[in-house]
């Protein structure tokens, strides 16, 4: 694009290069609106809503409905209407309170996902500043870097080495070149940049022309349909185990029913109780929960600095057994100062340069920062290695023009610019020993130019391998002059210096990776870094003492079987790595069968992060590009985040299991009641609205506060769980059906006979339904599951540590949730409504002294089985 067509854009919009003014640019805010896309439909609230009433346990409790209706509708007058509300009632409360669960959850996710708003670099009068991408308005002028989104539809004013990852717009695979050359064909325009494409690198300055809905993005977004993500490994074990346990239920039902008849139960007697059990063997709160759980997982996380993208991130990343991570940044503070300088064939510090040497030059040039305002103060935007380098060189007025440049990436590992200066045009070049040294032919010598030859070569690597080992990062910074018409700029180039930088570690990671060994979890880093540096800080943090070390070149060379090999050693790190090894690092270990977490922040480190199970992208340095892939996001760029964020992954699951145990306990105790009734010909112990009642009402909270329990102290002290362990184990179900629910099921009878006994109830008669000793009896049975599980909510903590241990750890929702308990028991049992509506009688303090004896027994017998585990 010449001036004259620049000036034409100019005035098309009616800017200038130094940007609008701020004040012009609140007003066309107002005329443009915000440079923001629609919301794009998602599935309608009344669909969620509808949807949680046809889910397979909602199905269920239907059919059960159904059968109560059909049955009252046949025989009048056997309380089989009551029943059928109560169920639908159920349905009802089950339904809304699922639906504000999974509500509160979405609306918890985008509050948090507010905490990161995009950001873009813009000219305001006159002056580079940081913008939230909302406030863009046409006739901007945008500043853009490898790794940005292109925040709306641009013409190109500058362009350095600008290529464009165009897939999101055109499905275009390979990155396209960008220039300021104007062109007539529209689809074919070089000099656009579209909204809704990324920088893959270079350097650009473009003027905004279209913002939001008016773009080319925002012209396809209007046509985009609503994507559905393929369910987490956790929602399909969910589902599994809703099928299973519903199935169960309505087998148990049906093959229950049929034992009935052959005995001699009247049909109506038969289908009361194949409801009753079906009901029984349902655990309602289940789905509310997995939502509680993992909604407040995100939210313990987000305090500790791990914003989650996708809800089902957090337990996949509890089940993380590897972590990629990258060095700098990560596991250092990306805090670089300049340490060494090797000039003129000397080890000096910084302050000893002479003031004009070609050094600073290339320090001064080589480079793509931005200059920007920042709360009234200009700051350097950009790399942190540069900025130090860059404030290590001494102020100058003198600033030459830069003409060209040559972009930096991870093939290459090295930058050049050209630059217009009084000697003609020069190139400056700075990059990685084992890129930029072999371009090199003479070397800058007390202050001659001397030829380099092999030897001298060799010494240059011999000095930058012991600045390396003592963890500085080393580049090599060389220039050339280049006369007009030089074919291949990059090449002769004159050896500057070598200029080593430190990055000390974060403080807390060196704990962090103490945390991950323990936790079975390795540690495994992946770095762009010369190998000696990445040795020296994983000796520092205590991730490797002795490890094997992989660069990139190497790594190219190896086979799939080879890398298998190599991954076998227990230290391991890779170095001078490109973006797409790391991806291929990562297939290597899911082949393994590992479940991998991976660190990332480059515009590069896009397929890793996607390919990852976990994608983790860094908030502070991250590009937009490796954000928008990722599924958490830390806000601190900090490893022990990452560590934080793994155990509250593992507390979830931890925490559903809990769940289950409580839930599953008291099933097996509403469970026992009906076969009594049919095995043993005795009044049913337990009618199914006392079951609704226990489910759906005084267990509720309980229930939910396990859902919310903090991670254990050991949840770090043990190695990840395998993929392929079930929600629902062996040794769970065990203790439920064999321990936990046989104990809890022998109270409820024991208080059910009391009662009848002591009224004078002879074995083999049937009382009657309203008869009072029959009412007190299933009130006794129905106050005993209760008070049992006030016990047994302090036994589900913790599978094998025991209850006195953990009465330290306060969760103040178990104590609100067994006073809501207690209090809803006294309602029913001791309220003319709660009687008439539950068929409960008020029982005698005798009847709960002998209630209360099972207490103890319960958490004697739980307190001994969990010592034999702990001997085991």
């Amino acid at each position: 694009m010449n001036l004259q067509t620049i000036e034409k854009l100019y005035m098309h919009l009616h800017s200038s290069e130094r940007g609008l003014t701020q004040a012009e640019a609140v007003q066309r805010q107002k005329k443009y609106g915000a440079n923001k896309l629609e919301k794009i439909a998602g599935q309608p609230l009344i669909s969620k809503l509808v949807k949680e009433f046809t889910h397979f346990f909602a199905l269920i409790l239907w059919l059960a409905a159904g059968l109560a209706f059909f049955a009252e509708w046949r025989d009048p007058g056997q309380g089989m209407a009551m029943l059928g509300y109560a169920v639908l009632g159920v349905i009802l409360i089950n339904g809304l309170f699922s639906f504000w669960q999974e509500y509160r959850a979405e609306q918890a996710l985008v509050a948090l996902n507010n905490l990161l708003p995009h950001h873009t670099t813009a000219l305001r009068d006159g002056h580079a500043v940081q913008l939230l991408v909302t406030e863009l308005v046409p006739g901007d002028v945008v500043l853009l870097a490898a790794g940005d989104d292109v925040p709306a539809d641009c013409r190109l004013i500058e362009a350095f080495g600008v290529r464009v990852n165009t897939a999101n717009l055109t499905g275009e695979s390979q990155p396209q070149s960008r220039d300021v050359t104007a062109q007539p064909e529209a689809a074919l325009r070089r000099d656009i940049l579209h909204a809704g494409t990324s920088l893959i690198s270079g350097e650009a300055r473009a003027m905004v022309y279209a913002i939001g809905m008016r773009t080319e993005f925002g012209n396809i977004a209007r046509l985009t349909q609503v994507s559905t993500e393929p369910p987490s490994p956790l929602q399909k074990e969910i589902m599994r185990l809703s099928r299973l346990i519903g199935l169960f239920a309505l087998l148990l039902g049906v093959v229950f029913f049929f034992i009935g008849r052959m005995i001699g139960l009247s049909f109506w007697e038969n289908l009361v109780f194949a409801i009753g059990i079906i009901v029984a063997n349902v655990p309602e709160g289940l789905l509310p929960t997995v939502t509680l759980s993992l909604a407040l997982a995100t939210q313990r996380m987000a305090k500790k600095n791990a914003l989650v993208r996708h809800l089902p991130a957090v337990e996949t990343l509890g089940a993380a057994s590897v972590i990629c991570s990258d060095k700098t940044g990560t596991l250092t503070q990306n805090r670089m100062s300049l340490r060494q300088v090797y000039f003129s064939g000397e080890m000096t510090s910084p302050e000893n340069l002479p003031d004009s040497c070609q050094m600073y030059d290339v320090m001064r040039y080589c480079h793509d920062l931005r200059r920007i305002e920042q709360d009234g103060v200009a700051v350097w935007q950009g790399d942190p290695m540069e900025v130090a380098l860059l404030e290590s060189v001494p102020s100058s007025s003198v600033d030459f023009v830069r003409l060209d440049e040559i972009p930096f990436d991870t093939e290459r590992k090295r930058m050049s610019v050209i630059c217009d200066t009084p000697e003609g045009h020069v190139l400056y070049c700075k990059g990685a020993p084992e890129s930029v040294l072999p371009l090199c032919s003479a070397v800058w010598l007390k202050g001659e130019i001397v030829p380099l030859d092999e030897a001298g070569r060799a010494s240059l690597l011999s000095v930058q391998d012991g600045m390396a080992e003592q963890g500085l990062r080393v580049l090599v910074l060389a220039y050339r002059n280049l006369p007009q018409g030089t074919p291949q700029p990059e090449e002769d180039l004159i050896f500057a210096g070598l200029v080593g930088l430190v990055d000390p570690p974060r403080e807390a990671v060196p704990d962090a990776i103490k945390t991950c060994h323990a936790a079975g979890i390795r540690v495994i880093m992946v770095t762009g870094d010369h190998p000696q540096t990445a040795c020296a800080l994983a000796r520092e943090i205590g991730l490797a003492q002795d490890p094997v070390v992989l660069t990139g070149d190497r790594l190219r060379q190896l086979s799939d079987a080879g890398l298998q090999l190599i991954l076998d050693a227990p230290e391991l790190i890779f170095a001078r790595t490109a973006a797409d090894q790391k991806m291929r690092i990562v297939q290597a270990l899911q082949h393994r069968g590992e479940v991998v977490a991976v660190t990332g922040d480059g515009v590069n480190d896009a397929p890793a992060l996607k390919c990852a199970d976990v994608g983790i992208a860094m908030g502070i340095t991250g590009s937009d590009v490796a954000k928008e892939s990722a599924d958490i996001i830390l806000l601190d760029d900090n490893f022990a985040s990452i560590v934080a964020a793994i155990e509250e992954g593992r507390a979830v699951y931890d925490n559903l299991r809990k769940f289950l145990t409580y839930i599953l306990t008291h099933n097996v105790a509403e469970l026992v009641p009906y076969l009594a009734f049919v095995l043993l010909r005795v009044p049913l112990p337990l009618t199914v609205i006392q079951i609704l009642a226990i489910d759906l009402g005084t267990d509720t909270l309980p229930a939910l506060a396990l859902g919310a329990e903090k991670p254990d102290p050991d949840t770090m002290a043990r190695p990840p769980r395998q993929p392929s362990e079930r929600l629902l184990s062996m040794g769970m179900m065990m203790r439920v059906y064999l321990f936990l629910g046989p104990i809890e099921a022998a109270a409820a009878m024991a208080a059910y006979f009391f009662v009848l006994h002591g009224g004078g109830w002879q074995f083999g008669s049937m009382s009657g339904l309203h008869d009072h000793l029959y009412l007190q009896a299933t009130t006794a049975c129905f106050s005993a599951i209760i008070v049992m599980q006030v016990v047994n909510i302090f036994l589900c903590r913790h599978p094998a540590l025991s209850v006195f241990s953990r009465i330290h750890r306060r969760n103040s929702l178990i104590a609100y949730g067994i006073v809501f308990e207690l209090a809803l028991l006294m309602l029913i049992d001791y309220t003319p409504w709660g009687n008439a509506l539950f068929g409960t009688a008020p029982i005698g303090g005798v009847v709960w002294l002998y209630i209360l004896l099972f207490m103890p027994a319960m958490l004697l017998a739980e307190e001994a089985r969990k010592w034999v585990v702990r001997r085991k």
